[in-house]
């Protein structure tokens, strides 16, 4: 495996309760690098969540940048939409699209960082020809679409894979993201399979079982 790249945190709107703009404003303090909002729009994933508005909001409550998860169709006709400024990240899902291409493209111009996510079932070589033109790869470790649920254990074994296959093509600086039940039981494992940019949720940083303080400096020990 190749040198291990920083880190990132990226605690997801999705999972915040009561007093979102708040808790979202204090981000920065606890240590997070980024925030990461999902976007759905009832048919790529059964549940509707954060919209045009609701990014915009995010942008004007915090100074990290967003990490911007499109789970719609055709993300190419409508990544415009967003709002999305330098700095952010954005993925978009290999499934989604015939175009994905155009996607990035689009993404790149506007001074994001183009990322390409994977459903759990979808194989790596899904990525074959597109590896080179993105930033960072999204895998979800649950099936997309609602909070809670338990990791698929298959998908840390993913993770290595294509961490290996990463770096045996030269493209060690392209992160990897876990994305579903990162929690302080699977973090280590999570992190040692070549995830370095890890999405935040209830089973973690907002946990009711601690303060978020306590929980933000928790995972970063066990995220190394």
């Amino acid at each position: 495996m190749s040198a291990r790249l920083p880190v990132r945190l990226s605690p997801s709107v999705m999972c915040v309760g009561a007093g979102r703009e708040k808790t979202v404003a204090g981000l920065e303090a606890l240590g997070m690098d980024l925030v990461h909002a999902d976007v759905m729009d009832g048919v790529f994933v059964p549940n509707f969540m954060l919209g045009t508005d609701d990014i915009a909001m995010l942008h004007d409550l915090t100074p990290l940048p967003l990490d911007i998860h499109l789970m719609i169709e055709r993300p190419e006709e409508r990544v415009r939409w967003f709002g999305i400024r330098p700095g952010d990240t954005v993925s978009v899902h290999v499934e989604s699209t015939r175009h994905i291409g155009r996607a990035f493209d689009i993404i790149r111009s506007l001074g994001a960082s183009p990322c390409a996510a994977l459903n759990p079932a979808t194989p790596l070589c899904a990525l074959d020809g597109i590896i080179g033109e993105v930033d960072m790869i999204l895998v979800m470790t649950v099936n997309p679409g609602f909070a809670g649920q338990k990791l698929i254990p298959y998908t840390v074994e993913k993770i290595a894979e294509l961490r290996q296959k990463l770096d045996d093509k030269g493209y060690e600086n392209v992160r990897i993201e876990a994305d579903g039940n990162v929690s302080f039981g699977n973090i280590p494992k999570l992190s040692a399979a070549g995830a370095d940019t890890l999405v935040l949720g209830t089973s973690s940083l907002f946990s009711k079982d601690a303060p978020i303080e306590q929980n933000a400096k928790r995972v970063r020990e066990l995220a190394g």
